[in-house]
């Protein structure tokens, strides 16, 4: 079970199966998966089984995915998973970094929901996870999430091994971001 958190203006809590309509209908938005290379989003079978597949995995102690919450409305997710967990199809990296990630329905854009919301989450993964390094792999086109990266404390330190030439990953060492 993932612990919960409470911003100003948001919960947070472990995504479940009440969350899959929400999920897939901002899936469908092609803008809010403009920068996500591959992804099952045309096929509504096997959209479906994607993020069921997500809701149920087994993640560490600690990680998985986390649906965001406006005034009971759902607006979005983040995630903080082992680095590759969450590409499409998932790819299974030797000692992968642990990664964040954000996606948001596209009315929630611009209203800063997306720092509030991984800030809790990204301070869970540092204080209380302990992990020495998250990173956040985001399409270099994708000003938006970098900027919500670096408004997060990341930066582009040194380039990681992923599975996409395609991406711009950034890191926060726990002494940079705090």
């Amino acid at each position: 079970m993932l612990p919960s958190f409470q911003t100003s203006r948001l919960t947070l809590r472990q995504r479940t199966t009440a969350d899959i309509e929400a999920c897939l209908a901002m899936d469908r938005d092609p803008e809010v998966t403009r920068f996500m290379v591959g992804g099952p989003w045309a096929d509504p079978v096997a959209h479906r089984a994607f993020v069921e597949a997500r809701i149920h995995a087994a993640y560490p102690t600690g990680m998985g995915y986390w649906s965001v919450l406006a005034s009971d409305r759902f607006v979005g997710w983040i995630l903080l998973t082992p680095l590759g967990v969450s590409d499409y199809p998932p790819v299974d990296l030797p000692n992968p970094d642990t990664e964040i990630g954000w996606r948001f329905v596209r009315a929630a854009w611009g209203r800063g929901y997306a720092t509030e919301a991984a800030r809790p989450v990204l301070n869970h993964a540092l204080v209380t996870l302990k992990l020495a390094v998250v990173v956040a792999d985001i399409d270099p086109a994708n000003t938006a999430s970098i900027g919500v990266a670096r408004k997060l404390g990341f930066r582009l330190l040194e380039p990681i091994r992923t599975c996409r030439a395609d991406r711009q990953s950034l890191r926060c060492p726990a002494r940079r971001c705090f």
